[in-house]
C-alpha cells in the first residue's frame, strides 16, 4: 500500500486496537491468475507461540478456497472510517480531499483442522454475541445444524506485515479546527469518526 511517510501508523498497540474493533476485512489472493476478494471477518488472536496471526473460514464452495494453503502470500485489507473533506473549509485554496483509516496485513496462509475451525466459531460468536438481547451460544446448537462446518475452510494467517494509513490532514495543522468542526456537523457516521480521531490525535 503506497502510504506518504506523514499518514504513516507505526503504533503497534493502537493498530492492534483498530484490527480487534474493525475485524470484517477482505481475504486477497490469486486465483486463475487473477486477484480474488472475500469479505470476512479476520480475528486478530496469538498462536501457540505467541505470534499474532488472523483467523478465519470461508466457504469450499467459494473458488479462492481450492488455492489456500499452498504457501502463497495473502493480503488482508481493513478500512476504517472515511469522509469526504471540503477545501472550502481551508485557509488557503487547495483541492478537496478524502480521510480515512486502512489497515493492510500480509502472511502466509495456514489450514486449519476441523476441530480448530469449529473452536474458532465458537470464539467467534462468542465475542458478537456478547451485545445481543438474547446471547446465543454454539454450545447449544443442534449437531444437526453445526454439521455445516463441513461446508467451510477454516484457515490462520502467520502475520508478516501490517501497513497502516491514517490520513487525517496531518499536513494541514492550521486547518484542523475547523475540519474537526465541519465533520462533526455532519450526519454521516464515517465524518463524526474521523473528526473523533482528528481530535484524538491532537491530544
Amino acid at each position: 500500500m503506497y502510504i506518504p511517510a506523514y499518514y504513516e501508523n507505526k503504533d503497534l498497540p493502537e493498530i492492534k486496537r483498530f484490527l480487534a474493533e474493525n475485524s470484517f476485512g477482505i481475504l486477497v489472493n490469486v486465483v486463475d491468475n487473477r486477484p480474488w476478494g472475500t469479505h470476512i471477518p479476520l480475528e486478530l488472536e496469538k498462536d501457540k507461540e505467541g505470534r499474532d496471526i488472523l483467523v478465519g473460514h470461508i466457504a469450499k464452495a467459494n473458488p479462492q478456497s481450492k488455492v489456500l494453503g499452498k504457501d502463497n502470500e495473502v493480503l488482508c485489507i481493513f478500512n476504517g472510517p472515511h469522509a469526504y473533506v471540503s477545501s472550502s473549509w481551508y485557509k488557503e485554496e487547495e483541492v478537496p480531499t478524502w480521510n480515512y483509516i486502512a489497515v493492510h496485513v500480509y502472511g502466509k496462509l495456514d489450514l486449519l483442522t476441523e476441530e480448530e475451525t469449529m473452536a474458532s466459531m465458537h470464539r467467534l460468536v462468542d465475542k458478537y454475541e456478547k451485545s445481543s438481547k438474547n446471547p446465543i451460544s454454539l454450545d447449544n446448537i443442534s449437531p444437526k445444524t453445526l454439521r455445516q462446518v463441513k461446508g467451510v475452510v477454516g484457515f490462520q494467517i502467520l502475520i508478516s506485515d501490517i501497513q497502516a494509513t491514517y490520513k487525517l490532514s496531518q499536513t494541514r495543522p492550521e486547518d484542523h479546527a475547523v475540519i474537526i468542526s465541519e465533520l462533526g456537523e455532519r450526519e454521516d457516521p464515517g465524518s463524526k469518526a474521523i473528526a473523533q480521531n482528528m481530535q484524538g490525535k491532537q491530544q
